[in-house]
């Protein structure tokens, strides 16, 4: 996580919201990503969506099931479903987004949570660690907000 938030302040540096990313497989960082926005003036530009395009170019598979990406942030319900299609095997994040993550439009369905099954836009492979390094991660954001207000 600590490579994903050296992305973040990259954006950060640059104007953009401060989100990084990394990809590992086998204890590598194969693709690094941050929020490029602004930048490339393309709303899809976001951190996970640049490290995993990374990561496919650099394996050469549109597959990830023994990586795992770290991101600073909650990933929103776009870059989930980036994830999702990647079959990633590990999504590993720091701050939660409750304005812009992908848990505020996933609706709980009683049926599925009486098997003991959260709604997840995952695929139902990935495994989801929440809240790493969570402080650290989450006052890049707030910093970066606050310099904008």
């Amino acid at each position: 996580m600590l490579q994903a938030i050296k992305e973040a302040k990259k954006a950060f540096e640059l104007g953009e919201v401060p989100v990084g990313a990394i990809v590992v497989m086998k204890d590598k960082i194969i693709a690094r990503g941050h929020n490029q926005v602004e930048r490339l003036n393309d709303s899809t530009a976001h951190a996970e969506i640049i490290a995993l395009t990374s990561a496919f170019n650099y394996l050469g598979s549109k597959y990830l099931p023994d990586a795992a990406i770290y991101i600073t942030v909650e990933p929103c319900l776009m870059c989930a479903g980036a994830m999702f299609w990647s079959k990633i095997q590990r999504v590993v994040f720091g701050a939660d987004d409750e304005k812009n993550g992908y848990r505020k439009y996933v609706i709980p369905c009683p049926s599925i949570e009486a098997l003991g099954v959260a709604p997840s836009p995952f695929h139902p492979k990935t495994e989801l660690i929440p809240g790493v390094l969570k402080e650290e991660c989450g006052g890049l954001m707030k910093n970066f907000f606050k310099d904008r207000r």
